[in-house]
């Protein structure tokens, strides 16, 4: 084997345990478990109503903007976690930063709000 196949073997050896680890697990599945579904198993699942419409169809932008908040905001709190641990360490610097984060995700959750992005009707 040439020297620089040989690096990679062992690359190769691990994916082909970890393929040999899916299939067996599926493989299991499938013998193991039992099988029984029914059309409302079978059926696609669509915000908690039946589906009416093909899945293709264009979505309203809203279902997007609210997605796009939820990430904003879920992004501020993620942020807040490590800078309360560190906030001792940090100082009042971090503690001013922090603010001024905050301070900007707060006028753009204002103007979301007036803009009327968060009313569903």
């Amino acid at each position: 084997m040439a020297p620089i196949l040989a690096e990679y073997f062992p690359i190769l050896v691990f994916i082909g345990i970890a393929g040999g680890i899916a299939v067996a697990m599926l493989g299991t599945s499938l013998v193991a478990a039992r099988q029984n579904p029914y059309p409302e198993k079978l059926s696609p699942y669509e915000c908690g109503f039946e589906p009416f419409d093909d899945a293709r169809r264009r979505f309203d932008v809203r279902f997007y903007l609210v997605a796009i908040l939820f990430i904003i905001f879920d992004l501020e709190v993620a942020f807040l976690f490590p800078w309360a641990v560190s906030l001792s360490d940090i100082g009042l610097f971090g503690f001013l930063s922090m603010l001024g984060f905050l301070g900007v995700l707060t006028v753009g959750f204002i103007y979301e709000w007036c803009k009327g992005a968060l009313d569903w009707e």
